[in-house]
């Protein structure tokens, strides 16, 4: 298969890193080819413009970055996510490519009249896989924060396209876990992504 991954963190020594790496090796062993869209190293505009909300009525796409993107995104069987929660959400750069590049037209059409009902366009991705980080404990993030990423980002973006194989990993409380709970993660997922 060919995998694209949507990588967001601008801290080479990062958990989220780590976890890369080791979701590479899985795919590797897996032999599937993988096609990393690193946000940070690429200096990806996160920003919509005048320009970009015209293009996103037109259902046309004009940045040269977008464009590009779009096409990988034509290539992928499946999609894997990683960042880590800031503020209970993802950062920046995630959060603009949803914006700029999960684009009418490419990602999604509507089929009705007043905009609401939508159909995916990019039918060759089967799953979608999303691996955060962040140090709040995961039943507060649920109970107090309203499990934003799964409202927002699961359901609000990738069950409205209409992809039935979603999975959200959540690693919680990275920063007070032990150096070897973070090892046992990390092995664990290269395991996983090795059998996909």
């Amino acid at each position: 298969m060919n995998i694209v991954i949507l990588f967001n963190h601008p801290y080479d020594g990062s958990f989220c890193n780590a976890i890369l790496e080791s979701v590479q090796k899985g795919l590797i062993k897996g032999g599937h080819s993988i096609d990393l869209i690193h946000l940070d190293k690429e200096k990806f505009n996160p920003v919509m413009s005048a320009q970009d909300l015209k293009a996103f009525r037109d259902k046309k796409p004009v940045d040269p970055q977008v464009l590009s993107y779009q096409d990988r995104l034509k290539k992928a069987d499946q999609l894997i996510f990683i960042f880590p929660i800031w503020w209970e959400l993802m950062p920046a750069l995630m959060k603009g490519f949803i914006d700029r590049v999960i684009f009418p037209g490419l990602a999604y059409d509507y089929t009705n009249q007043s905009n609401t009902l939508m159909k995916p366009l990019l039918t060759n991705i089967k799953a979608v896989t999303v691996i955060t980080t962040m140090n709040t404990p995961g039943f507060i993030y649920r109970l107090v924060f309203g499990n934003a990423i799964q409202k927002a980002l699961m359901r609000g973006t990738f069950w409205k396209l209409g992809y039935k194989n979603r999975k959200w990993i959540s690693f919680n409380k990275v920063k007070s876990v032990s150096q070897n709970t973070r090892e046992k993660w990390l092995q664990n997922l290269e395991t996983k992504f090795a059998k996909i």
